[in-house]
């Protein structure tokens, strides 16, 4: 299959001073993005042979489906879509998936709606309604391929009955503001929702492919876009522990509390569970994860002559938290040059958290980088980079950011207040002002964050 590459906004702007490293910065992070492109991934895991499709290890006779149908939703799912097009041609009958506002690609027969992320809106209502009743129409002679990346679960509320979609964007809001996990996130989401928690494929009769780009540590598959085709191993029970664990069961709408009250007495069906003779004919496919970007990212720095090391586990805590860490790592590769020798390059990845206070705007990306930036003061020839693989960090046009040693020394000559920025949740008029924004648009992928550690 064609790269499609040079089709996306991919010149990084890394607002760095004259430096020898714009270029070796450039070439790693495009190396991980090229690794996990969407329609790279999913073209390597579909081959067809006249009327045998092959998806992963499994083999579909076309000839015993009357349709052949594509649904999905996630921010990197339109460019998914094209892969499965071009692969099926003519035998694909059509299809329908719905992607975070500003990030379609073009497509022929499958459409392509656009939504809100990370909080949920009318569009995703829409699309949502519009996803479950092609569905439904399916019927046991037919084959439905389900796209699922990173954001679906936003990009596709369905609330229960006699729950508004106002209900679920407050609730969805106080989740991300209290810092709650993604896990978290989806598991109050699946028992709010008509398709989440393996309820999707609970819908159809057709023979179910889903097709995943990970965005999810560990590839959890209950937890990727909140498992729609998936059993659902969570309980009415943790989705109100969680709500009360995060101090906000008071603060989520009535609506919302009544109803998990409600399933947690067994007044409510719970989502279907593992061991369920439904999923019999449901079969899922990772085709692309975090991992994949960070070792892509490592192996370019190795051949660009640099000792590197890929950190023991993803980074999950606060972001400031782990960039503080990232930070303190340089320090002391400079000052011992352990766990390595410089020239050398430390690779990470995960999805850091942000316990918001206030009305900042950031990202954990930036939110990294700029705690990362206090920690590295005077150290010379030290980079880190934070970077959100699908090219939106946060509720921002940025993809992340990049500092150096010299940071907090050319923020205080313009008068910018990185610590205050960083305590008000406002990295990123800070990082703008100081020319150290990574900007990409939308890269087509989604499979968390990358983190960049550069000692030369």
């Amino acid at each position: 299959m064609k790269n499609v590459r040079s089709s996306l906004n991919l010149n990084l702007d890394l607002s760095l001073p004259p430096s020898p490293i714009r270029p070796l910065l450039k070439k790693l992070i495009v190396r991980g993005l090229d690794a996990v492109d969407a329609r790279e991934a999913v073209g390597r895991a579909i081959s067809r042979n006249g009327e045998e499709l092959v998806i992963g290890r499994r083999r579909y006779d076309l000839r015993r489906y009357e349709h052949v149908i594509v649904v999905g939703a996630g921010k990197a799912t339109a460019s998914m879509a094209q892969a499965v097009e071009q692969r099926l041609g003519s035998r694909l009958q059509g299809g329908f998936v719905v992607v975070k506002h500003g990030h379609v690609v073009p497509t022929k027969r499958i459409v392509v709606a656009e939504a809100g992320h990370p909080v949920p809106d009318r569009f995703g209502r829409q699309a949502a309604a519009r996803l479950s009743a092609m569905a439904a129409e399916l019927g046991r002679r037919d084959l439905l391929i389900v796209l699922l990346s990173g954001g679906a679960s936003s990009l596709l509320p369905a609330p229960v009955a006699g729950v508004t979609l106002a209900d679920k964007q407050r609730t969805t809001q106080e989740l991300l503001r209290c810092g709650a996990s993604i896990r978290e996130i989806n598991t109050v989401r699946k028992h709010l929702s008509r398709l989440k928690g393996g309820r999707l494929a609970e819908l159809t009769k057709a023979t179910v492919v889903t097709l995943i780009l990970s965005d999810v540590l560990g590839d959890d598959l209950s937890a990727i876009a909140s498992g729609p085709t998936v059993p659902d191993p969570t309980t009415y029970q943790e989705a109100v522990g969680i709500l009360k664990r995060r101090r906000i069961w008071r603060t989520v709408p009535q609506r919302v509390r009544l109803h998990l009250e409600r399933g947690y007495q067994g007044l409510v069906d719970e989502t279907p569970k593992p061991g369920s003779s439904l999923f019999r004919r449901v079969h899922h496919l990772i085709v692309g994860n975090n991992e994949a970007a960070v070792m892509a990212v490592a192996q370019a720095a190795g051949k660009a002559g640099l000792r590197t090391l890929v950190h023991r586990s993803a980074l999950t805590g606060e972001a400031r938290d782990e960039g503080q860490r990232f930070g303190a790592l340089a320090r002391s590769i400079v000052q011992s040059g352990k766990p390595l020798q410089r020239p050398c390059c430390v690779v990470a990845g995960g999805e850091t958290t942000v316990t918001v206070t206030g009305k900042g705007v950031g990202g954990r990306a930036q939110e990294f980088a700029a705690a990362a930036a206090l920690e590295i003061v005077g150290l010379a020839n030290v980079w880190v980079v934070a970077i959100g693989t699908d090219g939106t960090d946060g509720p921002t046009d940025a993809a992340g950011a990049v500092i150096d040693g010299s940071t907090l020394a050319r923020a205080q000559r313009l008068s910018v207040d990185l610590k205050d920025a960083l305590k008000r949740h406002n990295t990123y008029p800070a990082l703008k002002r100081l020319n150290q924004l990574i900007m990409t648009g939308p890269t087509g992928t989604n499979v968390n964050d990358l983190y960049l550690l550069l000692v030369l």
